[in-house]
């Protein structure tokens, strides 16, 4: 399964929408906290997340995931673009960061590498 965390609703509905037509199970959140309260983090084969939501970001949710014993491959995806950021989310493991808008190819080629490839880094696009 493919979790996506966005609290911008019609992003999470246009990655769903990609996911889906091309055969892949898909659950979305619009937190990370309703993500965790899930607790479907072990069915979780990879997290496509925002960077910057409220709450709890996505590089917090990440720290919480490592914390708790949970190294899922991670996608960022973002509209602010900042190369701390992009080097914390690398240093705790991310496959992907990517800035928004971003295409639709690129996502997919880091949804493969995070299925078993090497990184995707398409910082800016």
């Amino acid at each position: 399964m493919i979790s996506i965390i966005d609290d911008d609703a019609f992003v999470r509905q246009a990655v769903e929408n990609l996911l889906q037509s091309l055969g892949f199970c898909v659950t979305v959140f619009a937190s990370a906290e309703a993500f965790l309260e899930s607790e479907l983090a072990d069915d979780t084969s990879c997290l496509i997340t925002d960077l910057q939501m409220p709450g709890l970001t996505g590089l917090d949710l990440q720290q919480r995931l490592i914390e708790g014993g949970k190294r899922l491959p991670i996608i960022f995806i973002t509209a602010f673009f900042s190369e701390s950021a992009r080097k914390r989310a690398l240093e705790g493991g991310a496959i992907g960061f990517l800035s928004k808008p971003f295409a639709d190819e690129c996502l997919l080629e880091c949804l493969n590498r995070a299925l078993g490839g090497p990184a995707c880094l398409n910082p800016q696009q």
